[in-house]
């Protein structure tokens, strides 16, 4: 884990209309579940710049709002050199977009990007990328993603409970 309190996640795909947008509302929900979260930053972006200022696909809205999650006022945004700096944990939803992340990444912030799901669950897998496919291949990336997105606010949690300096800490 990342010895910095974790108080900015950013996620990244490659759109950032699909998984990106679907994983930042889903743990802004999961965290508003378990009471905290509210000093957390969380936003999503892109590794290309194709969707720029798109809202997310229409698939990734519907499942979102099946579930009570509303991300139809996100706007798809390219990752910037500052977003490196400004937040403290970059998760990439696939290898892909981490190989790209870290490449784009200067060399003092590289240990900021991770895989989600190794991230968040301790398993090296990927969330694929359901553009091409069916509604049904988002409602199994949005399952991955709850999963992930509830393992990852017990991992923050679990950081709050026994912070690193052995004094209590809100910071998420």
């Amino acid at each position: 884990m990342i010895a910095k309190p974790i108080n900015s996640i950013l996620f990244v795909c490659l759109g950032n209309i699909c998984r990106s947008p679907l994983a930042e509302g889903v743990l802004r929900a999961v965290l508003a579940e378990r009471g905290y979260g509210g000093d957390m930053v969380l936003d999503s972006a892109a590794t290309s710049g194709w969707e720029v200022g798109s809202a997310p696909d229409p698939r990734s809205i519907a499942v979102a709002v099946r579930q009570g999650i509303d991300i139809s006022r996100q706007r798809a945004r390219r990752i910037t050199p500052a977003d490196f700096h400004r937040f403290d944990l970059i998760l990439g939803m696939d290898r892909s977009n981490v190989a790209d992340l870290k490449a784009l990444a200067p060399a003092a912030v590289r240990d900021r990007v991770h895989l989600f799901r190794e991230f968040a669950e301790g398993e090296p897998r990927d969330v694929p990328d359901p553009y091409y496919e069916d509604q049904e291949a988002f409602a199994s990336v949005y399952r991955m993603i709850r999963e992930a997105s509830e393992a990852l606010a017990t991992r923050l949690a679990a950081r709050v409970s026994t912070p690193d300096s052995g004094q209590a800490s809100s910071t998420i």
